[in-house]
């Protein structure tokens, strides 16, 4: 099989990484996959027209390209006016400064409502706010209860109890829990972000606790052995032999976690109505007009690319930091 003929710096950067592939190999990657996105389209638009709502006919990819690209034109306006209400109140108070040097003067946030790409950024700011606290509390306890085996035979009733649970049972007591302790006349974060965040934590870091523990527990031997004659301390154990030995599975752990807190966190959105992607499916859901359903389609192939997105970047981590890969 004849290798790579480079006739670009594109097929030339590939083949210096690849050295090994084959043009057959790299059609089959690239074509295989165009082409089963091109026979779902295909499909989505024969069978689209088929399907009556109460809201019309379900939306084709046309109709959810063109939302899609309204939506981003409103996001601009929206952009252009909070731009406008700032350069106002900054001419304001230039204003008001040239008159009294000493005069206190405020720029007011804009208060327009949040667009579809600012909910993206507040889902992607929220989710990985919960996931690292997932991690922080997930990866030293699953250290522990795999270096321990009291430790855990005592964890595991907890761990296989709480790790079946929902969060929309989690979420009413997320929120009963968080308006009665996180009362505070200058909050520095609204309490929909903790509810949410807290909620992506509970249900997230189980993957990460479960894989950790395991890694540690599975640590060849030899290595604990060797550690023992040279009588390394609690914390040099952990962090020169079990920890480097448990990586791979902790990494598998976190890509679970991560999936599963991406998840989490849009059916917590959309339930609680807390600012978000889900809450702006909900709404589009409620507002009930003729792009309602093409909008969501929009809404739910972001939430699909995003959570890929988020899969591979956790990929490249761990490939650049777990040995075996």
């Amino acid at each position: 099989m004849s290798t790579l003929t480079p006739s670009n710096p594109l097929l030339q950067m590939i083949r210096r990484r690849y050295p090994d592939l084959t043009g057959k190999v790299l059609l089959q990657s690239v074509t295989l996959p165009m082409l089963g996105i091109a026979l779902f389209l295909i499909a989505w638009q024969l069978i689209a027209p088929q399907i009556n709502t109460s809201l019309g006919n379900f939306p084709t990819p046309a109709n959810v390209w063109e939302q899609a690209g309204a939506l981003w034109q409103e996001h601009e306006n929206e952009q252009d006016r909070a731009a406008k209400f700032v350069e106002m109140q900054e001419t304001r108070n230039a204003r008001i400064l040239a008159d009294n040097p000493d005069a206190e003067t405020l720029i007011r946030p804009y208060p327009g409502a949040p667009t579809f790409f600012d909910q993206i950024g507040t889902s992607l700011v929220t989710v990985l706010a919960g996931f690292f606290l997932a991690t922080l509390i997930a990866v030293p306890l699953g250290v522990l209860i795999g270096l321990n085996r009291y430790f855990s035979a005592a964890a595991n009733p907890i761990i296989q109890i709480f790790k079946p649970v929902s969060p929309l049972a989690w979420l009413p007591l997320v929120t009963m829990v968080v308006s009665a302790t996180y009362v505070s006349d200058d909050p520095m974060f609204e309490k929909a972000f903790i509810t949410s965040m807290i909620t992506v934590t509970l249900c997230s870091l189980w993957p990460t606790l479960i894989n950790t523990s395991t890694g540690v527990a599975q640590v060849n031997p030899d290595l604990v052995n060797v550690s023992r004659v040279l009588r390394l301390p609690f914390w040099t154990h952990a962090r020169k032999v079990v920890l480097p030995a448990a990586v791979p599975m902790i990494f598998t752990g976190l890509r679970v976690s991560l999936g599963i807190a991406w998840m989490v966190l849009i059916a917590a959105e959309m339930l609680a109505q807390n600012p978000g992607l889900g809450k702006f499916v909900w709404d589009e859901f409620q507002n009930g007009s003729s792009e309602s359903l093409s909008r969501i389609m929009v809404a739910v192939l972001a939430i699909g690319f995003i959570g890929y997105a988020l899969d591979r970047v956790m990929l490249i981590v761990q490939r650049k930091v777990a040995w075996d890969e």
